[in-house]
């Protein structure tokens, strides 16, 4: 089967420039970067949660971050001559990660999402930050800006506050140690590699974790479409804050809205009355964001 340029690929499904890089290099064929390729372990089994990571960018994060070691990476023998492939590549040798490349059928059964992108890792379980820890001042000396998540239980919700959260610059998440989403390789995949570099707590109980924040001076605000004020108007943004978020439909269980100092709305302007967790989330993180960023010039 012919690719672009015209090139035709293999029957064993190699690609012609990472051939000729191979011969350049003294690879032999069958090789991904200088670690010898493997062949398949039928019997291996799916590593689950944070132990399997799936999809390229989420994989050169895991490998780019170096937090936690990386046992395999795995490629579909089928790959495009992707830029983001070479970095996962190179990353990979400068790591001493072995580089496996099977066939796509096989890769496909070897995933749980349904887009890897043909490549993924095993890896060491993602070790929970400690709440005392999430406390703190921000590695640059900022005040905390926490995420505190009650009970999101859809896999893709939660990758995608994840992702939202570490690029609006929260400092940490905090989520519940049952009923809810934990980070399975469909969590780690809509992160897009977040969970590598956000701290991420688990607490026993919401409640009991928003009362040790408040008595360390942290303002908890709660996120509710009959919040008493507008997240635009929020005076604590500057200061050690935790944004507590509820789940799709129920919001903000009884509980965990007693704990909040405030609950605050995002304003809306259509006929439907609600926005998606995530959405919600990214709205709130950059207002904060913004907020803050207003109170520093």
């Amino acid at each position: 089967m012919s690719n672009k340029g015209g090139r035709r690929r293999s029957s064993g499904g190699t690609r012609g420039k990472g051939q000729q890089r191979a011969r350049r290099s003294g690879r032999r064929e069958g090789q991904r970067g200088t670690t010898p390729v493997r062949k398949a372990d039928q019997s291996r089994q799916r590593s689950e949660g944070g132990e399997q990571v799936e999809g390229r960018q989420a994989v050169r994060e895991l490998l780019l971050a170096g937090t936690r070691r990386t046992h395999e990476v795995v490629m579909a023998a089928d790959l495009d001559d992707a830029p983001i492939l070479t970095d996962i590549i190179d990353l990979a040798d400068e790591a001493k990660v072995t580089i496996r490349q099977i066939s796509r059928g096989r890769f496909e059964a070897m995933a749980h999402t349904e887009s890897a992108q043909g490549v993924l890792a095993t890896a060491a379980p993602l070790r929970p930050a400690e709440l005392d820890d999430l406390a703190e001042a921000g590695p640059t000396g900022e005040p905390p800006f926490l995420l505190l998540l009650d009970g999101i239980t859809d896999p893709g919700n939660l990758g995608a506050i994840l992702r939202t959260a570490e690029c609006a610059g929260v400092t940490g998440v905090v989520l519940p140690r049952h009923r809810a989403a934990k980070v399975t390789p469909t969590v780690a995949k809509a992160a897009a590699g977040a969970v590598e570099h956000l701290p991420i707590a688990l607490a026993a109980g919401l409640p009991a974790a928003m009362a040790d924040l408040s008595s360390r001076g942290i303002w908890t605000v709660g996120l509710d479409a009959a919040g008493d004020r507008s997240v635009h108007d929020l005076t604590v943004a500057a200061e050690p804050v935790a944004l507590v978020l509820g789940a799709e439909g129920a919001g903000l269980s009884r509980l965990v809205r007693e704990r909040c100092d405030t609950v605050a709305s995002i304003p809306l302007h259509g006929v439907l009355a609600s926005l998606n967790v995530a959405a919600a989330t990214a709205v709130a993180c950059y207002e904060i964001a913004r907020l803050r960023a207003d109170g520093s010039t």
